[in-house]
């Protein structure tokens, strides 16, 4: 009797030892178990991670590498196909018939939006009738208030030129430009063209001798190389919108008469006259005369990218308006201010500027 106890304790010992193994054993496998479905996550997780860096990285990288190479290409196809090629520039951009008395002013100022780019403190000194102050800088924004056709009013008008390029280019394509800018408002505004033309002060051609006696000799152009230049957008809308901030950024390109005469060698210098004005006027030594200048034609390939571009005119308006444009697309260009009347004005038949005998009125603010 007493073995048959002692034999079913051990029976009881070993089935007790038998049931804690297996507890384990099963305790064991389970946590493998589970240890192995959490690599399997972990594993899908990182690779569901790499995956979206990948893709992450790779619209970033798309969206801010500045596109190369055929920038120029796709500007300047997108301003032929939106009618916005040099000669769209120059359609009707400036205004001439400035009031001839004050009675004529509010019938003037009624068909625009005035947009008056002098420093502040002289807007203040004296303005137009209902003009806005701002800055070509701010030319844009400005414009964005506006519901009229716009006028675009600075010193001398060359400033204003480079703005409603930028304006025109930007979608208000009726903007224009105050011919002689203040200076043709009242004679008390009109001392930086007083300055820079007229018998006294605008015949700078006369004591250099790089100045081509009539009938001229214009130099004969090749055919160059387009610019090559980098931009952030790849479509031609979006390269229009970073050139045309780029060159609102740069502010007014021009440069002195009197530094193209003294060494007209270190320019690429285009009189935009015709044949005829030339023959009649002469030009700086060593000047081209690209006129008509255009993308869709192809005449811009007459320009050298290589150097920087000197436009002249009668007055420095009109070379300002194809400065702006020039930089815009890619070129170094600069505007050879006051044009003609800086350089041969008492020679000069028409184009001149005068210092007005009637001072239309401006409002002062206080």
């Amino acid at each position: 009797m007493k073995e048959d106890v002692d034999q079913l304790a051990v029976d009881r010992e070993q089935l007790t030892v038998q049931q804690i193994n297996n507890s384990t054993h099963n305790r064991i496998n389970i946590k493998n178990k589970y240890q192995s479905q959490i690599i399997e996550v972990m594993k899908k997780l990182l690779y569901v991670l790499a995956i979206s860096l990948v893709v992450f990285t790779g619209c970033k990288k798309e969206e801010t590498t500045p596109s190369t190479g055929d920038s120029f290409e796709t500007l300047t196809t997108y301003l032929v196909a939106q009618e916005l090629d040099v000669p769209d520039m120059l359609a009707s951009w400036i205004e001439k018939e400035i009031p001839a008395d004050a009675d004529a002013v509010p019938a003037f100022i009624a068909k625009y939006d005035i947009l008056d780019i002098r420093d502040e403190v002289h807007f203040n000194e004296g303005h137009i009738e209902t003009a806005t102050y701002t800055s070509f800088a701010n030319i844009l924004d400005a414009a964005k208030n506006t519901s009229k056709p716009i006028l675009v009013v600075c010193y001398t008008g060359q400033t204003a030129s480079h703005a409603v390029i930028a304006l025109r280019l930007s979608g208000y394509k009726d903007a224009k430009v105050l011919l002689w800018g203040m200076s043709g408002w009242r004679a008390d505004l009109a001392g930086k063209w007083q300055a820079n033309s007229g018998n006294d002060n605008g015949n700078a051609a006369e004591s250099t001798g790089n100045w081509e006696a009539l009938p001229g000799n214009i130099t004969a152009t090749g055919s160059f190389a387009y610019p090559e230049y980098t931009t952030t957008a790849t479509d031609g809308a979006g390269i229009l919108e970073e050139r045309v901030a780029k060159m609102i950024t740069g502010g007014f390109q021009g440069v002195q008469s009197t530094t193209v005469l003294t060494t007209p060698t270190d320019y690429f210098i285009n009189n935009y006259w015709s044949t005829t004005d030339v023959e009649l006027n002469g030009n700086i030594t060593g000047t081209y005369r690209i006129n008509p200048l255009t993308l869709e034609g192809e005449e811009i390939k007459g320009l050298d990218p290589s150097k920087t571009i000197v436009t002249y005119c009668w007055t420095g308006q009109t070379s300002s308006m194809i400065t702006a444009y020039l930089n815009v697309i890619g070129y170094n260009a600069v505007s050879l201010k006051f044009g003609a009347n800086s350089m041969i004005y008492t020679d000069l038949s028409g184009h001149k500027f005068v210092t007005p005998t009637t001072d239309l009125p401006v409002v002062v603010t206080e």
